[in-house]
């Protein structure tokens, strides 16, 4: 709650974007919010994160449940040691481990860990109609430039909105936010990838209308950020024994995810490694089967072969592949989700994708769950006890790569009293 509630204005309301309605509409005070001027005339309110979006933690562990009461998903950032801005990370030339369940995560759900490079305060300092800021969980962005978020730049997404003809809490507006993504972790007990998303500019902007590009605009590639990435999924990449219930990560039981950020000579990024321990075993990444793609990390080789073999976008080069997504890595937040996909059912990295393609082209067999089993109607009425926990606190190790990691001792260690919460996490496809 605002420290100071008497001095807002007379007709100012208290708002939790959890409930605020597909088409705008804040119940009894539509009159209040129906232009930009919405933030100036609505204050945010805090929740409560257990049943207000089914957000546990329990020791070092923290859980993100996937249906509670009517909310959908949810997505969270930590917070610095004053809970008034987000915890900042320089992941260039460091590695990042965390471990992880997803046995709880079956088709068409994704349990994402990631950074993007928003503001630390939220965009405060910015925009001064940002009277929220980080400890209210504003300022988002990734690089899909998302245009359903309510509020960007301390103003409301009204204007231009459209409600979402499935989902009873999302939308798109006239103004999307863009920022570089790094996504260290989107899986469920299928599927795993991890996914470098480079934009022109290394600090969050807003883009308008379908110029936004990514899953939002009818043109998808009109942005200022790459919203395909460079991924690497083992499926994807023709090892298809790799990861699942019966794989050598074996998703039925606890995983730490090792994920390295090498430089150059140059001191840019010039490779992204992936490691694994499970059972006290170490575990390289999966080396590709796909015909003229080689390695088991991204390299730029590795993404000029992968996108020439699979017939994609060279989007990602456009946008100046390892490099610029090198220069937003200085100052990036760190973002947990858990959420279902509105827009292809989450085909795009655990099914068949395209959907009319051959499967037996490169690339389009991502995972073995069938087509559309991923509907969202369908996974929030059978799997609403779907969840993902991570153990971050006392395994959040940022430092120098190591090759074996099991007796390393972490030199930072978070609270988990010190995640945000903001409703809906639905990022876009790949």
């Amino acid at each position: 709650m605002p420290s100071k509630p008497e001095r807002r204005p007379k007709k100012t309301i208290g708002v939790d974007l959890a409930k605020v309605h597909r088409k705008w509409k804040l119940y009894e005070a539509d009159w209040l919010c129906y232009n930009a001027q919405c933030a100036k005339n609505c204050a945010l309110d805090g929740a409560e994160y257990g049943n207000a979006y089914g957000v546990s933690t329990s020791g070092d562990a923290l859980t993100l449940k996937f249906v509670t009461g009517a909310n959908v998903g949810s997505r969270l950032y930590l917070m610095d040691s004053t809970d008034a801005a987000y915890q900042t990370f320089n992941l260039l030339g460091n590695e990042f481990t965390f471990d992880v369940d997803v046995s709880k995560l079956p088709c068409g759900l994704n349990g994402a860990l990631y950074f993007t490079a928003m503001d630390a305060d939220g965009g405060v300092k910015k925009y001064p109609d940002n009277k929220a800021g980080a400890k209210y969980g504003t300022g988002y962005c990734d690089s899909q430039c998302p245009r359903g978020l309510k509020f960007i730049n301390g103003m409301a997404n009204v204007e231009g909105w459209q409600p979402s003809k499935s989902d009873k809490n999302a939308g798109v507006g006239g103004h999307g936010s863009c920022c570089a993504e790094m996504d260290i972790w989107e899986a469920n007990s299928i599927f795993s990838a991890f996914t470098p998303h480079p934009c022109d500019e290394t600090a969050q902007t807003m883009c308008d209308g379908d110029n936004c590009g990514g899953t939002y605009s009818d043109t998808r590639y009109a942005g200022t950020c790459d919203p395909d990435g460079c991924d690497f999924n083992a499926y994807r990449m023709g090892n298809e024994t790799f990861y699942g219930s019966d794989g050598i990560i074996d998703t039925s039981s606890k995983i730490t995810v090792v994920t390295q950020f090498t430089t150059g000579r140059s001191g840019s990024l010039s490779e992204t490694k992936r490691f694994y321990v499970q059972n006290g075993k170490t575990i390289a990444n999966a080396v590709s089967n796909v015909e003229g793609v080689s390695g088991n990390s991204i390299t730029e080789d590795f993404c000029s072969a992968q996108k020439k073999a699979f017939g994609d976008e060279t989007i990602f080069q456009k946008h100046g592949g390892l490099s610029a997504m090198g220069d937003a890595m200085s100052s990036m937040v760190l973002i947990m989700s858990i959420w279902d996909d509105h827009y292809a059912s989450m085909m795009w990295p655990d099914s068949t994708y395209p959907e009319n393609a051959s499967v037996s082209d490169p690339g389009v067999a991502r995972g073995t769950c069938k087509p559309h089993v991923g509907d969202p109607a369908t996974v929030e009425r059978q799997h609403g006890d779907a969840s993902v926990t991570s153990l971050i606190s006392s395994l959040v190790r940022l430092g120098r790569p190591l090759m074996l990691l099991l007796n390393w001792t972490c030199p930072w260690q978070y609270g988990m009293n010190h995640w945000i919460a903001f409703a809906r996490g639905a990022k876009g496809r790949l």
